[in-house]
């Protein structure tokens, strides 16, 4: 088990009172801490993901547009909910270079299990569109990438965020190699890409107001099927943690147990098929003790199970 982070990601900066706020993570590393998990499983520093990789998987436009935006000082806004700093593209790049370094080491037998506690989240962004917070999509970077490995012949992507992964559905759908399954509040942002339907592609869209037992119902009906299936080489998982009914932003009732739950059916699917190899990255939540908790039972799970 190995934990990826870099400092540089904190120094992604938004207006006042903006949920994705440094703080998230800098309050997440800190539990870690004060818990003692990172006795065990000391952090990693992640490296930067190189432009050729990023360019495999987003338009050049979209390259060169983030470029063009970073300010001097200040902030910039690219829509009203995405915002972009000094540091932002670089903060960006290392969650994403976060990820790939996670890809290669359980490609590599280097660790089994990795989580990447980085930000700007990354699963809303697509192909050549910055979006709802995101500026580079690190896990659709790291599966469309995977696929060049020795060993990778299929990848699933697993997102459990209270949002849909719009950006990771549009970017890995044109690929039937990598299978996309997401859970997600509908109606609820973004309202994008949710009605695809692909045999790669497993839209799971859920009312608000749930609470554990549905969501663990239709995750069970519609997702392990699918996994069972495609018989991935590589599980990667989107981790968002704002379903907790404590979270100021999404609308279901998850509990600290759901997440727990969710996790361990992840690794068990790993064990039978993809020779246990999980890398997961940090995605949405926004209540500070409830997504510390959430993450560290995710994080005791991937270890443990």
């Amino acid at each position: 088990m190995r934990i990826y982070t870099h400092e540089d990601c904190l120094e992604h900066l938004v207006p006042e009172h903006h949920p994705e706020r440094p703080a998230r993570l800098a309050f997440l590393i800190e539990h870690l801490e004060r818990t003692g998990f990172t006795k065990d499983y000391p952090l990693q520093v992640a490296p930067q993901i190189g432009k050729v990789l990023m360019g495999h998987a987003h338009d050049a436009t979209l390259i060169h547009q983030l470029t063009e935006r970073v300010p001097e000082a200040g902030l910039t806004p690219i829509d009203p909910d995405t915002w972009i700093s000094p540091k932002s593209l670089i903060a960006a790049r290392y969650a994403a270079g976060a990820v790939w370094q996670g890809v290669q080491d359980v490609m590599t037998g280097e660790a089994t299990r990795v989580f990447c506690a980085v930000r700007p989240p990354g699963h809303h962004a697509e192909s050549g569109s910055p979006m709802g917070f995101c500026l580079l999509n690190s896990i659709a970077i790291a599966a469309i990438n995977a696929l060049a490995l020795p060993g990778v012949q299929r990848v699933a992507v697993l997102d459990f965020d209270v949002h849909h992964g719009n950006g990771t559905v549009e970017m890995c759908r044109k690929h039937p190699e990598i299978l996309v399954c997401s859970s997600f509040q509908h109606p609820f942002y973004p309202g994008r890409y949710h009605d695809v339907v692909q045999s790669n592609i497993v839209n799971t869209p859920l009312d608000a107001g749930i609470a554990g037992d549905t969501f663990r119902r239709a995750i069970e009906a519609s997702w392990w099927s699918a996994i069972e299936s495609h018989q991935p080489d590589l599980i990667l998982v989107s981790a968002g943690f704002d379903g907790h009914r404590e979270d100021p932003v999404g609308n279901w009732n998850l509990e600290d147990d759901d997440y727990g739950w969710v996790t361990a059916e992840i690794v068990a699917l790993a064990g039978q098929y993809s020779s246990g190899r999980v890398v997961s990255v940090l995605e949405g939540g926004y209540d500070l003790n409830a997504l510390a908790r959430s993450a560290l039972v995710h994080l005791e799970t991937l270890a443990s199970a």
